[in-house]
């Protein structure tokens, strides 16, 4: 079953069960996924999914620490909820001793040396370590590397 297929039966579970906000959740991210197939007329794999659950996870982040300066609690425990229901459909994530070893090989691979090179290193990274990692935890990695070389 991909990961669409999966998400579409927990959306009719969420409908059954009547749980208003995870349904409301997951069909945000339906739609978000058939924006992007009718934009780019593709059919979504579930690498693409992936890709779009995290950019979901981010304006989630993004916007509960936005809510939490402006002392919005009610509005930061919705997005902690639909953060967590959007967190169910990302593959098992790398620990950061993990990413680390993976871009010092990055590094090596490359032979980048010195803050310069970052670009360079960062867009190997991203096809590398997509859907695997979060980006900003791979970006400090990449930084603290690049600093050592």
């Amino acid at each position: 079953m991909s990961l669409k297929d999966r998400v579409t039966e927990d959306m009719k579970t969420a409908m059954r069960a009547k749980d208003s906000a995870r349904l409301s959740t997951i069909r945000m991210l339906l739609a978000a996924c058939k924006q992007k197939e009718v934009d780019e007329r593709v059919v979504l794999d579930d690498a693409a999914v992936v890709a779009i659950v995290d950019k979901l996870i981010k304006q989630r982040k993004d916007s509960i620490a936005a809510f939490a300066l402006a002392a919005r609690t009610d509005l930061v425990d919705k997005e902690t909820a639909e953060l967590q229901v959007l967190e169910a459909y990302l593959p098992q994530r790398l620990s950061a001793e993990q990413i680390a070893q993976g871009v010092q090989a990055l590094v090596a691979e490359l032979g980048a040396a010195g803050p310069g090179d970052m670009g360079k290193v960062m867009g190997a990274a991203k096809s590398r370590f997509a859907g695997q990692a979060d980006m900003g935890m791979v970006s400090a990695a990449v930084k603290q590397a690049l600093n050592k070389a």
